[in-house]
């Protein structure tokens, strides 16, 4: 450093001060390999040697200039170099590379510098696109508004109960405010009145001057008005001050405190309340003080009197008067409780007259009070008004299910009930909706019953053309199917057929007919699955004309075809005589073996015949038929056969229409012939075994019942309470019925206990869930969700979703409510899915519906059952089954008549079954 240094401080002028020395000397000298020192001239080490002059001032002996090491590594360093000039050139050297790194890092960041202002460039000059920055804007305000409606949701609860605790909290402070009020005027008059006692027994104070001398009596002088309109005023303030005394000592006299209230029976104090005393004392005392409305006497003085005494039964029996424990129930005591604080102070002090303030508090309090009490009315009253109308309902669809019976007396029997109790109740009705409008919602009501519950009848004339009356000793259309005219390798082919037999049997419909007596063949499974059927009839015969069966096939469609068509005409008319010659099965089989058999001939025959045959409501059917072209012969014939099945089924229909009163009259001993048939060579095991697990779960339900209590008639064990016990059991279990749970009695209502079952499952989950949301939302269990219920019911059980959806499309839920919600109908609709009840509300509705079927069922005479349909209603839907109330009461109609087919039936085998039970009881005791 030292060297670079003077080198930096002095310039090099050595090639011009001495130029003797030439270059090759000096090169001769630096790379001389003596090891001997020369030193160099005096001119020479002057250049590179400083003289102390020009060295800097250290103060400190550490500087490493100073240093005896560094004196000693700078002499050996010149030594091991070569000297002065050596370091000269290093230094040189070392200076350059740096110059050079210096050189190439600005090379780097003026590259770098570059490709920046290349990019910014081509940013600027590249086109700039608003789809992006829209995009993110929408993205931003659909986040925000989610959010806002999140926290609006969450809050609004918190709001609610914030306010209500700011009016409690007003309330409250009006309360208090009034107390010491009322304490200060209280202090203030107890302080007049004694001023004024103090100021007349005042005495002249005594002197010992004076002598004792008696005391003169002071005479009081008598205030008299200054002229007669202030002589008025004070009598009639004198009169009205006497009559307040006396209207309040009149109220006070009836004895109306909570304390007597609450120790008093409901209907006793119904029955006070009611009394004209108490309305009329409680009139004038609400018109004192200015709570009433409308003239004396009249519907809106009565109402407001009705009004303030239902706080003392709102307060003194709670339990009695509302129907559950909600907010607007609380609010509605609370309400009340502060009015009759409120009345406390002005009807107690009788000796002076409320102030302003009170009046104005009791004023509050009762508008506020009345205010309450009538949306509660409101809210209450829709729901009983619903639960009536219900009632109303079902006892007009026993009257129109009994009235046309008049050989077995029943409508007289059940006439009398029925008009009872719709008195009853259309009177509560007009007492509580009024006249006009009580009369209205029940037209309205009993139409839309009668409306729903009437027979659809068929559009368009369904009576076949070619069908005459029915004889009237047939005891049923005689129709058979497809299979039963089919001979040979044929029948065969054609019995592989899984589908279902074009008509029930005999019995099937004598049954259908004893239980309905509007029965009819339904077409709506076949129409729903025509293509089904067509596609299934087409590959059938394929099948067999491609295993060399063709011909054999043609002859017997052909068969088929002509039986069908010759049971919907009548024997001897003309179009008997065209099918059977037209149709004949002999002359189409030589068609066939010679291959003169013409399928377009046959089909143009078939268009030609059936619109002679069909009903006019079959029509468009064959008009179809005839327009559909088809190439394919096979599934042309397919198409025919399934026309013909459905005009067989018309005509059935319609021998069922015109036979139904005769076949009706014998059905009972029908199906008993039919039933001796198939089971008296073998007892009936399953039966047996039903019985037997009916008449134990009946035991045990009536020593339960009787839990240690004397043994009565009711709770006797019957064989109708066993009958009953195991049927309501096959209706209402939810799961499906085994083939060993069944009994042969009712092997023909398999179908119809099945499906009491899934749509009661049904039911209880839809219930279910409509009762956890309203109880979730705080509404009235009783309230009908009939919209939501109709929706819900179409709904699969996989889709929790879309139940939640069902919900909200009328009210809205809350966050936390939904998710709760949620929850509650997955694991309910798991319940349905699985066929087996493991929730507990779930549970609990099915045992109540289970509870009503078999309460209904075992009413033994007109009036209970009449009683039992007017009161199934208000069971129902404080039960929480208020939305499908008819749709019971429709279950339990067709399970009763089930029930007497049934036994009447099949009353001798049971009788077989219950003695073959003793024997073996008695056997085995």
């Amino acid at each position: 450093m030292r060297h670079s240094d003077s080198s930096d401080l002095e310039p090099d002028n050595s090639h011009t001060l001495h130029p003797s020395i030439s270059e090759e000397t000096q090169d001769l000298m630096m790379s001389s390999d003596n090891d001997t020192i020369h030193a160099p001239p005096a001119h020479l080490a002057a250049r590179f040697y400083k003289s102390s002059s020009y060295r800097r001032k250290t103060s400190a002996a550490s500087s490493r200039r100073n240093s005896l090491s560094s004196h000693h590594s700078s002499k050996s360093s010149r030594s091991a170099h070569g000297g002065p000039q050596s370091t000269h050139i290093a230094q040189h050297l070392r200076r350059a590379s740096i110059i050079e790194s210096r050189k190439a890092r600005l090379a780097d960041r003026a590259a770098h510098a570059e490709q920046v202002r290349l990019r910014a460039a081509m940013a600027k000059a590249a086109p700039r696109s608003s789809t992006t920055s829209e995009e993110r804007a929408l993205a931003a305000k659909q986040a925000r508004e989610k959010f806002l409606a999140q926290v609006a949701a969450s809050c609004a609860e918190e709001v609610k109960r914030a306010k209500k605790v700011a009016e409690d909290t007003r309330e409250k402070k009006a309360a208090e405010h009034l107390k010491l009020k009322e304490d200060m005027q209280e202090r203030l008059a107890e302080a007049e009145r004694r001023r004024s006692v103090l100021q007349q027994n005042q005495r002249r104070p005594r002197t010992a001057t004076l002598p004792s001398v008696e005391e003169k009596k002071v005479v009081s002088r008598a205030w008299k008005p200054r002229n007669d309109s202030e002589a008025a005023k004070i009598i009639q303030r004198a009169w009205r001050n006497r009559k307040r005394r006396l209207i309040v000592s009149d109220f006070l006299g009836l004895g109306l405190t909570l304390e007597n209230i609450q120790q008093t029976s409901f209907e006793a104090v119904g029955e006070l309340l009611s009394k004209e005393r108490v309305l009329d004392s409680t009139s004038r005392l609400l018109r004192l003080y200015g709570l009433e409305e409308g003239a004396v006497d009249s519907i809106c003085e009565k109402a407001a009197v009705r009004t303030f005494l239902s706080t003392f039964l709102v307060l003194g029996h709670p339990a009695q008067v509302l129907s559950k424990e909600g907010e607007q129930e609380k609010d509605l005591i609370e309400k009340a409780r502060n009015l009759l604080l409120s009345l406390d102070p002005v009807i107690t002090n009788m000796s002076s007259s409320p102030s302003t303030a009170q009046l104005e508090s009791l004023s509050e309090t009762y508008t506020s009070f009345q205010t309450a009490f009538t949306a509660w009315k409101d809210r209450d009253s829709s729901a009983l008004l619903d639960s009536m109308l219900a009632q109303f309902v079902e006892l007009d669809a026993i009257w129109q299910s009994v009235k046309n019976d008049k050989d077995g007396h029943v409508a007289q029997d059940y006439r009398e009930g029925v008009q009872h109790n719709q008195t009853l109740l259309l009177v509560r009705l007009k007492r509580l909706a009024g006249a006009d409008r009580a009369m209205k919602m029940i037209k309205e009501a009993i139409k839309k019953s009668r409306k729903a519950n009437a027979k659809k009848k068929p559009v368009g004339d369904a009576r076949p053309r070619a069908a005459s009356h029915p004889s009237a000793d047939a005891t049923a259309p005689s129709l058979t199917p497809i299979e039963a005219s089919v001979s040979g390798t044929a029948v065969e082919t054609l019995a592989s057929r899984k589908a279902a037999p074009l008509l029930p049997d005999n019995r099937t419909i004598m049954h259908e007919l004893a239980i309905n007596k509007e029965y009819r063949i339904d077409t709506k499974p076949k129409t729903d699955m025509r293509e089904n059927i067509i596609r299934e009839v087409s590959e059938t015969m394929r099948q067999g004309f491609e295993s060399d069966f063709g011909d054999i096939f043609v002859v017997a469609m052909a068969e088929t075809i002509r039986e069908k068509l010759l049971s919907l005409v009548v024997p001897g008319k003309s179009l008997h005589t065209l099918i059977s010659e037209s149709l004949d099965t002999t002359m189409i089989a030589n068609q066939v073996k010679m291959g003169a058999f013409s399928y377009q001939q046959f089909f143009s025959f078939m268009n030609s015949l059936l619109p002679k045959i069909c009903a006019p409501v079959r029509d468009a059917d064959v008009k179809a038929l005839a327009e559909d072209q088809n190439d394919d012969p096979i599934e042309q014939l397919a198409r025919l056969n399934y026309v013909i099945d459905l005009l067989s089924i018309d005509h059935a229909n319609f021998s069922l229409q015109m036979n139904a009163p005769l076949l009706i009259k014998e059905a009972n001993s029908y199906e008993e012939k039919c039933f001796a048939s198939i089971y008296d060579n073998g007892p009936l095991v399953r039966t047996s075994q039903w019985w037997a697990r009916a008449k134990k779960k009946t035991e045990e339900e009536v020593a339960r019942r009787l839990s240690g209590n004397g043994s009565t008639a009711a709770n006797r064990v019957t064989a109708d309470k066993i009958y009953l016990q195991g049927l309501v059991d096959l209706a209402v279990g939810v799961a499906e019925i085994q083939e060993g749970d069944l009994p042969e009695t009712l092997e023909l209502d398999r179908g119809r206990l099945d499906r009491m079952g899934a749509d009661i499952l049904r039911m209880v989950v839809i219930s279910a869930i409509l009762l956890t949301a309203k109880n979730l939302m705080r509404r009235d269990v009783r309230s009908q969700w009939k919209e939501q219920a109709q929706r819900m019911w179409d709904l699969p059980f996989e889709d929790a979703q879309a139940y939640i959806g069902a919900i909200e499309s009328r009210y809205a839920l809350p966050p936390t409510t939904k998710t709760q919600l949620s929850g509650t109908i997955e694991r309910i609709l798991l319940d349905g899915r699985n066929r087996q009840i493991t929730h507990p509300v779930v549970k609990v509705l099915l045992s109540k519906i289970t509870t009503h079927f078999y309460t209904r069922l075992s009413a033994s005479s007109a009036e209970e059952r009449v009683k039992g349909a007017s009161i199934a209603s208000q069971v129902l839907s404080s039960g929480g089954l208020p939305e499908f109330v008819v749709y019971i009461g429709a279950l339990v109609d067709e399970l009763q008549k089930v029930a007497d087919v049934d036994r009447e039936a099949h009353g001798r085998w049971y009788d077989d079954v219950i003695k073959a039970g003793s024997r073996d009881e008695a056997a085995g005791s």
